[in-house]
């Protein structure tokens, strides 16, 4: 029997992806990758930025515009279950047009920004440790021995990697059950040592219309941070080749995952605001800690935190598991190097994806947290969130017999919250971050040009037009 060497075409044989991925390992693959490090050090910078309580509203904005490009994800999920997800959706959609230059573009994004974002699980997960461990941090940030030890957790999540998708998908299950733990241990502590008075004394004029109301005013850098805390409800789609009947299994995990998240994260917010003064909170190394050994003491705390450094570390591992997968596709399409096509000949893993995400973690995580934050959060919007924007509309129009398994709700009203949402926030990104993204899109346009130049393609050939996903089942093969 041969193996699809593009999602819905018989190739030659060769190891293929297997689907050993149910719904509850999916969703908890979401939620895990989704709440690791993230919220426990970016809570105070929330606060910080918004200027006070009002920091809550901020969570609940960013997850409306995650929920609203989470049903972009779930319908072009469902309609092309793959390896890579935005490299398949952005492949059939603009093909038409631009022939292979919108998915290059992703996957040399991709490698990049998928990394970036993981190696900020790295950064947040030492500066826990610094709590645990004297001489990790200190008050100009990560020490040289809290830089080593992240690097060596790193090398750690690589090997782990290492295994069959199906043994991946319960330790997933198991680190999802340390992070819901972690967390809801720390909103249980903050709950009960809170002041409802101190959680909603909003700063006076924060929601003024004027230019310096404190809510409107951080609004955007606000939303960059809520976003980068919601990052990971799309890893499922990422791995929609090893995915049970991803029709139903992956709209559901991507909604079930922003909503379960999004209660966490306000009553996360909301408990922390009133167990903790604003003074002290805005500051906060490991607020998480602070607020578990005010309530508990120091024990309490310290076990905890191991719990939120694995959460931290399950975050990564996810992350990585899910990031691994997008250039193995476009390898197979002869779209990126080949060497990222092969699967591992037993473990039936792209071994090549692994290694490179994991190397530029480890990169990464040598900067600051904010640094690394925008950088991954500007190029993630401009090739990827947007892109999937015009990707939706365009698909419905080219290719209306495309089968649906599930269609985006209240269509287009999502796709265009999503729309204003995106261009609000990358616009809010530093100019330097922005300037950056542009800058790697740019070299990457040059880049194309010169594969599409040794391949024959569009510009310099003729375009290629297969819709792969036009008569295939739910399991991507054809029906």
């Amino acid at each position: 029997m041969s193996s699809p060497t593009r999602s819905g075409e018989p190739g030659t044989a060769q190891p293929a992806l297997e689907r050993k991925i149910g719904p509850l390992q999916a969703t908890a693959i979401n939620m895990t990758q989704m709440c690791g490090i993230g919220p426990f050090v970016t809570i105070p910078a929330m606060v910080a930025t918004m200027g006070g309580p009002q920091a809550m509203f901020g969570w609940i904005i960013g997850a409306i515009v995650a929920l609203a490009d989470g049903l972009i994800w779930a319908e072009l999920g469902a309609a092309m279950p793959g390896a890579g997800g935005t490299y398949l959706y952005l492949r059939e959609a603009f093909q038409y047009r631009t022939g292979r230059l919108m998915p290059f573009l992703f996957v040399w994004s991709a490698v990049l920004f998928i990394p970036l974002i993981m190696s900020t699980g790295i950064i947040g997960l030492v500066q826990y440790l610094g709590y645990l461990i004297p001489g990790v941090t200190d008050d100009a940030g990560t020490t040289p021995l809290g830089k080593i030890i992240g690097v060596g957790i790193t090398l750690l999540i690589i090997v782990a990697l290492f295994r069959k998708i199906g043994q991946i998908s319960k330790l997933t299950t198991v680190l999802f059950v340390v992070m819901l733990a972690a967390v809801l241990a720390t909103i249980v502590a903050a709950f009960s040592h809170f002041s409802a008075t101190q959680a909603f004394a909003f700063t006076p004029g924060a929601f003024s219309s004027a230019g310096d109301g404190t809510f409107w005013g951080g609004l955007g850098a606000g939303l960059i941070i809520a976003i980068y805390d919601y990052l990971g409800y799309n890893t499922s789609a990422y791995l929609g080749g090893e995915v049970r009947n991803p029709g139903r299994t992956l709209p559901r995990s991507i909604i079930f995952s922003i909503i379960g998240i999004m209660g966490l994260y306000f009553l996360l917010q909301v408990g922390v605001l009133g167990s903790i003064p604003l003074a002290q909170l805005k500051d906060a190394k490991s607020v998480a800690s602070s607020v578990l050994e005010q309530v508990w003491g120091s024990g309490a705390a310290k076990s905890i935190t191991v719990l939120i450094v694995i959460a931290a570390i399950g975050s990564v591992f996810a992350g990585l598991l899910g990031g691994s997968r997008v250039p193995f596709e476009a390898a197979r399409d002869k779209v990126f190097l080949p060497v990222f096509g092969k699967l591992h000949p037993k473990l039936h893993l792209p071994t090549a994806g692994v290694l490179t995400m994991g190397v530029i973690t480890i990169l990464g995580s040598l900067f600051t947290l904010t640094t690394v934050i925008n950088a991954a959060v500007a190029t993630l919007v401009i090739i990827q969130s947007l892109a999937q924007v015009a990707a939706i509309v365009v698909l419905r129009r080219r290719q209306p017999g495309l089968r649906r398994p599930y269609r985006q709700w209240l269509y287009p009203v999502p796709t265009i919250i999503a729309l204003v949402g995106w261009v609000y926030i990358y616009i809010s990104a530093d100019w330097l971050s922005i300037g950056l993204s542009l800058g790697w899109i740019a070299v990457g346009a040059l880049a194309y040009l010169a594969y599409a130049k040794a391949e024959n393609t569009w510009p310099f050939g003729p375009k290629e037009i297969k819709e792969a996903f036009a008569a295939t089942d739910t399991e991507g093969a054809p029906a």
